[in-house]
């Protein structure tokens, strides 16, 4: 009987607003529906989780072992290349760049003149600046002049 009294006494206390309309403000117009929920997404309770999941997620590949005799093959082409650096030969490389973040790497291709073959930093320079590694070396293609 006394929470009746307790509710009761509530409801007479607010008796003299409850039925008042609801306040609107004569300088804020209300906020449309659709964009009340919006406040509220800049909240990231995990921030970075986003970045992690997406890390986590990137695959990378295994490390190619070469044989002795396509490692054999490669040198041979390099020697090639180096002999005719002077006429900037156009070619395709494929090497194998390790992943900064994870185990593995990738498969990366450039193509283009070479300009210089670098025997004391073991790279190979082409003209646009890309410079690959001659021990990731994977695949090394000579192409007509102009990649045509």
């Amino acid at each position: 009987m006394e929470e009746k009294n307790e509710e009761n006494g509530m409801r007479d206390q607010y008796e003299d607003i409850i039925h008042l309309p609801h306040p609107v403000s004569k300088r804020h117009p209300r906020m449309p529906q659709s964009d009340r929920a919006a406040q509220f997404s800049p909240f990231a309770a995990l921030t970075g989780y986003e970045a992690v999941i997406a890390e986590t997620a990137r695959l990378t590949e295994k490390r190619p072992e070469l044989t002795e005799s396509r490692r054999a093959e490669l040198n041979e082409e390099l020697m090639q290349i180096k002999e005719r650096q002077n006429q900037h030969p156009y070619v395709s490389a494929t090497w194998f760049r390790e992943d900064a973040r994870k185990a593995g790497g990738a498969y990366v291709t450039a193509s283009g003149r070479v300009k210089k073959l670098d025997c004391y930093e073991k790279v190979l320079i082409l003209e646009d600046g890309s410079r690959i590694p001659m021990e990731e070396l994977m695949e090394l293609e000579w192409m007509e002049s102009g990649g045509k």
